[in-house]
């Protein structure tokens, strides 16, 4: 080779000045070859020396230097531009705009997902187990799906989706069996009619045919009937009360009971005498069923509840009292076969499936209306908060509550995970609870994850495997301890209520905060917050009688409201309609609209996140000022030695508004230490939100849900002749908190005291 001339291919011409984006396609169709043939480097080697011809030394420079200067402006933008992503992704404007991108995809999923399900219902034959309710033909798809896959566990016992199936057979025809309803051979199955003509007839109409049918077949006189206490009858769509904790046969129970067409109604457990009666009554109970353990304090209403003629029975063997029977040994004797879809299938997706009772923090509970469009969303609660099937979910939360029994539950059935129930919460027992089941999802309410921070460290609270805790109700104080002390896990807040149509779900984990004001969430789930006058207790409006937004951005609570529509329906609660009167507000942007009213007042800050504020009917006003109870209570709540706070307002004869006082539970081997106290809200508190009044007592009541009680404290007020237990008193003129005597108290209502 030492002595010929050879030519090399230049990778790439040389690059015009005037070369557009357009034209550099072409120079992979061929332009390439023109530069071989010009032989842009001929030369000749000799003894070593490389010597290039004149001839071709001018082209190349040309080429080569153009394209050389070219690529090195460019590489390093090519080599800067992932640092410019990294860099992007820091800023946190991107980054939540890239969560709020990829909820909405999730939701939009979610949605398609469980549309589907409802046509496939509704396309099934209503004679299989598929064709009837949300609960009864999802429960027989996970069947047909994963029928060994676990469902529950319950004390160490675990149970399979097909036992769940098998045991809510048992129930659901034991309540048939009630109702006078018996299977028909030639009109539940081997009639001959092929699946999809079924299907096509049951969605033209024909449904409601089969279902009458269906319940006018006659019972044989040798069929036995479930006792109960009394001869009152059961009709589709009754409503059983059940009285029961958080077990297996709660579930087997409530399944039960909607394959049979029944409505259930979940009874706080707490509830005795007058409460207890008036829930029964609001919802139209026509039967209740007991725990054993609460039938000796349900004795002195033995009377009471035989006088609203209910079916009375027991969840368990006895000894029972009088009029009441074991309902699980007569659900024993059952079969456990499938049941016709018919029986459950509502004749409209908004129809009443089942009730579930306010907590009642400001009067008697009140049963709110749960339809069957409600429990088929619920289905995808936890996939909305990213938990898949292979999860382990702990539940210790009420299955009266929505949070137990709905989103805890029946979001466990929309993806077939499996759900760890437990009866009592312990936070001594939580973390080797989580280990020993492999949990990867914590649902709580905000004091559960207080009373875990509470306990003594422990060596294996950090050695679990929980990624997840999500629910409702915590306090950034609590929020930051729970993450710092049992992390890493990742918090997921949400907001909503049991009757309510709005959600917002902190996918982000912005501590502190509820969930998301992003124009793309309120494609979700669309809301306002609109300005509101506490004094007044009522929405402000401008000249046009309409209501005021809240400026976006602005650090002032609103009132949070949601439009109702048919995807978004107020039902409202059994009983009488002016239950829901102040629950839906009109004319608020425009005559004739029609929105949810929460009662809550959040906040939105400058990034779009949302933070409750307080209900409205907590916040009072005091020296013309809102003072929310609970920013007081997060205040005293940063002192060690209070383990518990209440705050509420007062009326204080001869002022204006309502004065702030402070019910207070000291920690194990603390003293009130008064001028610690005194110190810490002057410097916190500005001065027309400081209490003027404390009270000291051993606990506070809470609901069963662990929502404070405020109203009895409110209307016992502060007087120490009538209140037993240590009262003090703001003494604004020496700066300090002193006991409330007789004597302040007489010169108080003189007008003598200032507070």
């Amino acid at each position: 080779m030492g002595g010929e001339c050879f030519a090399i291919p230049h990778p790439l011409p040389p690059w015009p000045s005037s070369l557009s984006l357009g034209s550099v396609g072409e120079l992979g169709r061929g332009r390439v070859g023109r530069w071989e043939e010009r032989g842009v480097c001929q030369c000749r080697r000799a003894f070593g020396k490389e010597r290039y011809s004149s001839r071709a030394f001018p082209t190349f420079r040309s080429g080569l230097g153009r394209g050389t200067m070219a690529a090195l402006l460019l590489l390093p933008l090519l080599l800067l531009l992932p640092l410019l992503l990294l860099k992007l992704l820091r800023w946190p404007w991107l980054r939540w705009l890239i969560a709020d991108l990829a909820f909405t995809v999730r939701a939009r999923r979610c949605k398609r997902a469980l549309q589907a399900r409802a046509a496939a219902a509704a396309a099934a034959d209503p004679r299989g187990p598929e064709g009837g309710c949300s609960l009864a033909w999802r429960l027989s798809q996970l069947v047909r799906e994963r029928p060994g896959r676990t469902f529950l566990i319950h004390h160490g016992r675990h149970y399979s989706y097909a036992q769940a199936e098998r045991e809510s057979n048992r129930v659901a025809r034991a309540f048939l069996r009630l109702r006078g309803w018996k299977e028909d051979p030639n009109l539940d199955r081997g009639d001959g009619m092929g699946a999809t003509e079924k299907g096509a007839r049951y969605a033209s109409g024909a449904g409601d045919t089969i279902r009458r049918e269906a319940e006018h077949a006659p019972i044989q006189d040798d069929e036995a009937v479930p006792e109960g206490g009394n001869s009152a009858s059961l009709e589709s769509g009754s409503v059983v009360a059940l009285l029961l904790p958080a077990t297996p046969e709660f579930l087997w129970l409530w399944f039960g009971l909607a394959k049979a067409g029944l409505q259930a109604a979940f009874v706080p457990t707490a509830l005795r005498r007058g409460p207890l009666l008036h829930c029964l009554r609001s919802c139209g109970a026509r039967a209740l069923v007991v725990a054993p353990e609460f039938l000796e304090s349900l004795e002195p209403d033995l009377s009471d509840l035989k006088d609203l003629q209910l079916k009375l029975w027991a969840a368990g063997p006895g000894p029972h009292p009088e009029g009441f029977s074991d309902l699980l040994a007569e659900v024993a004797t059952e079969g456990e076969g499938p049941l016709p879809g018919y029986l459950s299938a509502p004749r409209n997706i908004l129809d009443t499936c089942l009730y579930i009772f306010t907590s009642g923090t400001t009067g008697l509970p009140k049963a709110a209306r749960i339809s069957h469009m409600k429990v088929l969303q619920c289905q995808g609660f936890y996939q909305l908060c990213d938990v898949h099937q292979n999860d382990v979910i702990y539940l210790t939360l009420p299955l009266y509550h929505m949070s137990g029994s709905l989103l805890g539950i029946v979001g466990c059935l929309g993806i077939g995970a499996t759900v760890v129930l437990k009866t009592k919460f312990s936070a001594s027992q939580f973390w080797e609870d989580c280990r020993e089941h492999g949990v990867t999802v914590f649902q709580y309410i905000g004091e559960l994850c207080r009373y875990l921070v509470n306990q003594p460290p422990s060596e294996g609270e950090r050695n679990h495997g929980v990624r997840l805790a999500v629910g409702s109700g915590l306090r950034l104080d609590i929020w930051n301890r729970f993450v710092q002390r049992f992390g890493p896990l990742r918090v997921l807040e949400t907001y909503g209520l049991t009757e309510g149509n709005v959600a917002t779900f902190n996918y982000i984990g912005y501590p502190g905060a509820v969930g998301r004001s992003s124009w793309l969430y309120k494609l979700f789930s669309p809301f306002s917050l609109i300005r509101y006058d506490v004094a007044s207790g009522e929405p402000v409006r401008d000249e046009q009688g309409l209501c005021v937004p809240v400026p976006t951005g602005e650090p002032e609570e609103g009132l949070m409201v949601a439009p109702v529509n048919q995807g978004a329906p107020f039902l409202g609660y059994a009983g009488s309609p002016e239950l829901a009167q102040g629950k839906l507000l009109q004319d608020v942007f425009r005559p004739g609209d029609v929105f949810f009213n929460t009662g809550d007042l959040l906040v939105c800050d400058a990034y779009g996140f949302l933070r409750f504020h307080d209900r409205t009917g907590d916040t009072f006003r005091w020296k013309g000022e809102n003072v929310a109870t609970t920013e007081v209570a997060t205040v005293l709540g940063a002192l060690d030695f209070l383990q518990d706070v209440n705050v509420y307002g007062v009326t204080v004869p001869g002022q204006e508004g309502k004065a702030g006082m402070a019910a207070l539970v000291l920690c194990p081997h603390h003293p009130l230490d008064l001028d610690r106290l005194y110190a810490h809200i002057a410097e916190f508190l500005p001065p027309y939100a400081q209490p003027r009044f404390l009270r000291i007592q051993e606990s506070l009541d809470t609901t069963e849900t662990f929502k404070q009680q405020k109203v009895r404290l409110a209307g016992e007020g502060f007087n120490p002749s009538t209140v037993q237990v240590p009262l003090y008193i703001l003494d604004q003129t020496a700066g300090a908190y002193v006991p409330l005597t007789s004597a302040w108290y007489d010169a108080l209502l003189a007008g003598q005291v200032r507070i």
